[in-house]
Order: structure tokens, then sequence, then C-alpha cells
């Protein structure tokens, strides 16, 4: 069976018509509209690829530019055997070589995508183009600048034309021949310049006759004077068109040359334009690209007629091939049974076209190689064909080509004849069909069809929706459920007599009315159904929305607790930098006045270290705890501390270890890194060991709490380590050197004796390691020579 008589029933040619007005150029829209589906799946498949990329890059970078396209095809080839051009067709030849460069120099601006699309046989001939550009002005005459000959002739032309011109003037300005001439003007005839003299004074104006009016009164002469004039204008224009002709001749030479080049170009150029075209189309009716499969599963999303507005289609999900292969639609008339199987089978052939759907993302579509569409009525009275005869015309023919890879669309199937023997036969024709391994859609309103895919394997019932109170269809399509023809309760909405409407009634066979009852329940069931599971669905989203909203309060609130406590540790770290360089002014003024001996400075000494006490004491307990905030309010120790435990601040997540045990006011110190100091115990969180670790030698409770007693005061600049062992050493010079980077000296000096020089060495490899420590030497002479070393900070 033809193909195209299907297609034909299902509109495709409409689409295709459609997609033609998205087309640039002739060629390309007979392409659109000889457009015919893919044969293989490969095929399709490459085909959707296709337009679905230049749909991707239509969004990102516009449609590249084909309206120079021209149909030059005879041109070319005519060119190619030798022949010569006219200007029309050199100019369209220049108008495509101009598309072809834009194509390419548009495809330049976008070589980071990758696309299937093949953009390599465009070939760009900026030389020929500019050429004929160059010698070409408009589709009657060439340029002057064709040729240095060809501006030689006209300028020459010109030249003569100018004084035939200016001798005629003289003649028709002569007072003696006002009488003789019709009118004062000058004129041609047959390519040579004449003056209109009156019919009854030719005597008296000697020249040569070229022509007269229609009237005879007026006959155009051309004075002795200007014939040889005119005749050497002749010869001029003689060789011009023997020059234009050479040119043209030259021109269509070239075409000639690179006809086969220029000729796949505009092949791939009209290719290109009609995957653009598909997928402006595609915007247009708002589709998308969908999977294509090969295994019979077909699932619309949404899917839209699409020769119906976007906006006043209704959306409908089609499946098959997936739980069932034969869809059994029922419902009233204009309830759109029929526009569902359009929809089915046009979209399948769309499809295989490589056209993009109008369904929602998530869709698939199967590979069906043959489609077959018995819909409509094809009675014809001049071959004796009734309803019923043309459709099983139809049905027997597909029932012989149909196949495991064919689409079955059939509308009313087994209507036209005897209710009783047409559901028979419709069921017979389905069964056959499934058989055979068709996938089948097919319309009804014999409930025996119904009940037939109630209990067929692989077969399901769908309807279209209708609500009788308002006599309109809603035109979703509802799978699983069978549809009511409704024609008793439309008829009485339609003002049909009571008990004509009775009468029928009664007439209905039991069985028939318990089923169709059963269909009304179940349809009932199904609306409650969807009004609770949509009201769920509403309970659902606004729980999902108060959620959200709740976790975004929660976010915010975390991130406002984490800007407080960097704001609240970043005032602790200022308050203790402020407090280390207090104390350091006030140890280096102590200093001083311990040198100085005076006992009323030194009496100011002691209330200055009181003081100095006293406020580290209340940062310590105060300022401190209040700026760093435990993070568990809660937590208590699972043991007392002990010397050498492993401990973490709260709040900071600073390690450390224990060095002394808490005060009477909770007060421990610490040692984190290098640095030590006092902290509450309730900030103190322990960490990971069951039992305390034991102390290195060069840390001791007892050196916890007397730092100063190590070797000097980080405001002297002469650090003494004589008397120490190494690790001591070390530890002290550590200190020492936190307290100087404190105090902002920039220079000190270590006295480490000369001994064994073991001090000296280990100092040395301390000041080489240290960050700190810009450069360091040994004494010179009157400072200490290779007792001390001289270190210098960064």
């Amino acid at each position: 069976m033809e193909q195209k008589k299907h297609y034909s029933v299902l509109e495709l040619g409409k689409v295709l018509a459609r997609l033609a007005e998205f087309c640039a150029c002739d060629d390309a829209k007979e392409r659109a509209l000889a457009l015919s589906p893919a044969q293989t799946l490969d095929e399709a498949r490459l085909l959707m690829n296709q337009t679905s990329d230049a749909h991707r890059l239509l969004a990102g970078f516009g449609a590249p530019t084909f309206g120079g396209l021209r149909s030059i095809a005879g041109a070319l080839a005519r060119a190619a055997a030798g022949g010569m051009l006219s200007l029309r067709e050199l100019l369209d030849t220049a108008a495509v070589l101009s598309a072809v460069r834009g194509i390419i120099r548009w495809r330049e601006s976008c070589a980071s995508i990758e696309t299937v699309l093949d953009f390599s046989a465009l070939e760009p001939n900026s030389y020929l183009e500019k050429l004929i550009n160059d010698a070409v002005a408009n589709e009657e005459e060439l340029s002057d600048n064709a040729s240095p000959a060809l501006a030689d002739l006209r300028r020459k032309i010109r030249v003569q034309e100018s004084r035939v011109r200016e001798q005629l003037e003289k003649t028709i300005r002569s007072a003696r021949n006002s009488k003789i001439l019709q009118e004062a003007i000058v004129t041609q005839r047959a390519g040579r310049y004449v003056v209109p003299v009156k019919a009854e004074m030719r005597g008296e104006f000697p020249g040569l006759v070229h022509d007269s009016s229609a009237s005879g009164a007026t006959v155009f002469v051309e004075p002795i004077a200007v014939v040889e004039a005119n005749n050497e204008i002749r010869i001029l224009r003689g060789k011009e068109r023997a020059e234009v002709e050479r040119i043209v001749m030259q021109l269509s030479a070239q075409v000639g040359e690179f006809a086969h080049s220029i000729k796949r170009s505009y092949q791939a150029a009209i290719e290109l334009n009609l995957i653009f075209a598909k997928a402006q189309y595609a915007y247009k009716i708002k589709a998308c690209a969908v999977e294509i499969n090969d295994s019979g599963q077909t699932l619309l999303r949404a899917a839209r007629h699409p020769l119906l507005p976007p906006e006043n289609a209704v959306p409908i999900d089609i499946n098959l091939g997936i739980d069932f292969d034969t869809l059994v639609i029922t419902g009233p008339n204009t309830g759109g049974k029929t526009v569902a199987l359009k929809t089915l089978g046009l979209l399948s052939l769309m499809v295989r076209c490589g056209l993009m759907l109008p369904v929602r993302d998530g869709s698939c579509a199967a590979f069906y190689p043959r489609v077959y569409a018995d819909i409509g009525d094809e009675q014809s009275i001049e071959q004796s064909l009734s309803t019923f005869s043309a459709h099983m015309t139809n049905i027997s023919a597909i029932l012989a080509e149909a196949d495991r890879n064919s689409l079955v669309l059939a509308d009313e199937l087994g209507a036209g004849t005897d209710p009783v023997e047409g559901a028979a036969l419709a069921q017979a024709i389905l069964e056959s069909l499934r058989e055979k391994g068709a996938h089948i859609a097919a319309t009804t309103h014999y409930a025996e069809l119904k009940a037939y895919a109630l209990t067929a394997p692989r077969v399901q019932n769908a309807s279209c929706e209708f609500y009788v109170q308002t006599l309109r269809p809603t035109y979703r399509l509802i799978i699983g459920t069978p549809g009511r023809s409704n024609a008793l309760a439309i008829s009485e909405r339609l003002g049909v007599e009571p008990q004509v409407l009775e009468l029928a009634r009664s007439l209905i066979a039991q069985e028939n009315r318990q089923f169709e009852e059963l269909v009304d329940r179940l349809e009932e069931s199904r609306r409650a159904m969807e009004s609770e599971t949509s009201s769920a669905r509403e309970l659902k989203n606004q729980a999902q929305a108060e959620r959200d909203t709740a976790a975004a309060k929660r976010a915010e609130i975390e991130k406002l607790w984490q800007r407080e406590e960097e704001q609240a540790r970043g005032a602790a770290l200022r308050i203790i930098e402020q407090a280390k360089r207090e104390a350091a002014v006030l140890l280096a003024e102590l200093d001083k006045l311990r040198r100085e001996k005076d006992s009323a400075a030194s009496e100011l000494a002691k209330r200055a270290k009181s003081a100095l006490k006293k406020t580290m004491q209340a940062l310590a307990e105060g300022d401190l705890q209040r700026t760093i905030p435990a993070e568990d309010d809660d937590y208590v120790l699972p043991r007392p501390l002990a010397v050498g435990d492993s401990i973490q601040l709260a709040g900071i997540g600073t390690n450390g270890v224990v060095l002394t045990l808490p005060d009477a006011k909770g007060l421990l110190t610490i040692q984190t890194g290098n640095a030590k100091s006092r902290v509450s115990v309730s900030t103190v969180r322990l960490v990971g060991r069951d039992k305390p670790q034991k102390l290195p030698r060069d840390i001791s409770p007892k050196a916890a709490q007397k730092p100063d007693s190590m070797g000097g005061n980080a405001s002297d600049n002469r650090f003494d380590l004589r008397g120490m062992t190494v690790e001591e050493c070390l530890h002290a010079l550590e200190y020492y050197l936190d307290g100087v980077m404190r105090t902002g000296l920039h220079e000190f000096v270590i006295v480490h004796g000369k001994g064994t020089g073991a001090l000296r060495a280990a100092v040395k490899r301390y000041l080489d390691s240290s960050v700190l420590v810009a450069s360091h030497r040994l004494g010179g002479y009157g400072e200490g020579g290779d007792g001390v070393t001289v270190v210098s900070l960064r």
C-alpha cells in the first residue's frame, strides 16, 4: 500500500508546508515540501540530532544568514559547458558565494561548540565573488571598472555624445529653424541623435530621416552636420558591446571553472537551511527533541497536535508498547478521539523526518517504518463504495501488509454496518493485527470492544473526558478507563422528550446497561481519586514550601551566628593583642627603673606590676571567656583534668596541653603551639586520651608558672642561655623570641658562651629553621666573639 496516502490522511503535508515557511530559498522550500520520513533508525536518529544541535546553536548564537541563496543549478551547468551567463545569473552566483562565506564566518563564531552538523562541504571563493561584484553593476550593465578597455570606450562615447548634443543644441536654438522644428528638443531614434521636424518643412531642413510620428505630422531628422559624429558613436557602441561580451564570457568561464565546488557548497547550504528551518519551526510550536527507539515503546508526555495553536491545544499523555500494545479509545463524538489518533500518528511520522515534537521533556518515540491510518470517510459514488466498504477496503490492505514494525490507527473500527456484526468484525481485526505484532490504536463506540480491552492481555482501554452537565469535552485522554458515548444523556440535555428517552433506555439490553453503569462508577471513582490526588499534591507542595522556608530561616540563623562568632573572636584577639602590647611596654619601663635602682621608682614598678597582673587576670577571667562562647553549655568533663592532658578550646577549636591544674578561681595554664595562656576550665574540652601524656623536659608546671625565670626578659635585647641544657635552651629561646616579636624589637643578642659549643650549635640550628629570623651571626670584636650570636628579625 502506498505510504503517501497515509501520510496525507495524517496531514504530514500541512506540517511540511509550515516548515517550508521557515526556509530562505526556493530549493530549500522544495526540499521541505518533499521531505519523506526516514526508512532506518540510524537515519532518523541522525536527523533528530542535527535538528537538536541546530536548536541549541540557535539559542546561543542565532541563525546563520541564508538570504543570499539563489537557485543557480542551471546557470552552473551552462557555465561548466562553456556557455555565457546573463548578468542576473552572475549576480546570483556572487550572492550564493556571499551567503556561503557568511555561513562559514557564523560557524567560526561558535567553533567551540561540537555538533553533528556538516559545514565541511562549504568552500568560500572570495576571489570569484569580488571579481563578479566589481565587474557587474546591476543586472542590466557592467561597471566601468570591469576592464580598462571598457572604461576607455565609454569615456570616448560620452565625449562624442557630448559633442553631438552640443551641435544639436545650437541647431534647435537657431532662430531660422524655429519655424521648421516641431519642438526644440533632441531625441534618439535607432541609437542616433535626431530632432523633430514638421513634415511640411522637410525640404527646408537637410538631413537623414529616421522615423516619423504616428500622425505623420512630425519626422525625425538627423542633421547632416552630425552624421559623422553619430557614425563614430555607433562604431564605439559596437566596440563596447564586444568588450562587454568578452568580459561576461570571461566571468562565465571563471564560474564554469569553479562550478563543481560552488554546486557542492550550494547543496550543503541548502541542507543546512532546511535543518535550521526545522529548529526554527520547533521554537514556533514549542517542541523538544525526543529519544527514538526500535523497541516499540512510545511515551508522549503532554503531547499537542502541531497544527493546533499551542495556546489552545489541550496536551494529552499517550503511551503505547510499554505496558500494552493495543489502545482502544472510547467516548462521545467530538470528544477528541480522532485528534488523539492523529496526534499519535503524525508525531510518529514527524520524528522520522527529524522534526522535534511538541511534547514535554522525558518523552520517547518508537521508530515505526510503516504507519497505516484508516481515518475519515472515503465513500465514493464513482467507485460504488459506501462508508463501510471504503473502510473495509483500507483495512483489508492494512491486514495484508502490517507486521511487528507497523503502527495501525483505525477510527470507528467496524462502524457503518450492523452493530453486532460490526463489533465482532472489529474484535477479529484487532486480534489479527495483534497476532502480526502490530501496535494498534483504535476508536470505537462498541461496548463489546470495551469489554474485550478489559480482558485481553496487553490491550488497554482509554477514554476522552466529557462533562455531560455542560455538554463540553475536556479533550483529556484518560488511559485505563473506558468511556461512554453518553448519547442518551446528551439527548436529554438537548431537550429530547423524557418518554422517548425512557423508551430508549428500556430497549437497551440488561447486560449493556449493567456494563454502562459499571463504566459510570469507574469514572466517578477515577474523578474522586484524581481530586484526592490533586489535594494530596497541593498539601505536599505546601509542606515542601514550608520545609524550604524553615530550612532557609535556619540557614540564615546559622549564618548570623557564625558572623557573630567571627566578630566575637576578632574582638577577643584584638583585646589580647592590646594587652600584650601594654604588657611589653610596662615590662620595658620596669627594667629601666630596675637599672636606675631608685627606691621611689621601685615602688612605682611594684604598682605597675600589680596593675598589669590584675589586668591580665581580668582579661583571662572575663573578656576572653565572654567573646569566645562554648559550643555546648551543658558539657561536663568526663574526669578531673591532669597535667599533660590533651584539650581543645571550645568555640575556637585550638588544641593544646594542660600545664597546671585549675586554681581556686577555675583558671589553668595551657600551652597551644609555642604560646602559653591562662584559661577558664569551662572553656576546656578533653580530647582523645584516657591518660595524660608525659610533658617534655622543657615544659614543667613550675616553668609554666614562672616563664620570666628563663634567661632574660623579652623587653631586653640581651638573652643569656648559659648554664642551660640544650632542651632548656631551645624552650627558653622559643619563649623569648615570642616575647621579642610582641615588643617590636628587631635585633637582640643571645649569650650562649663558648664552652663545648653545644649551645652555640643548637642555637644556630634553631635560628636557621625559624621563619621569624631574617639573619644571624656570631659576635664580633667588642660584642662577645664566639660566645654570642647577634640575631636580626624580619
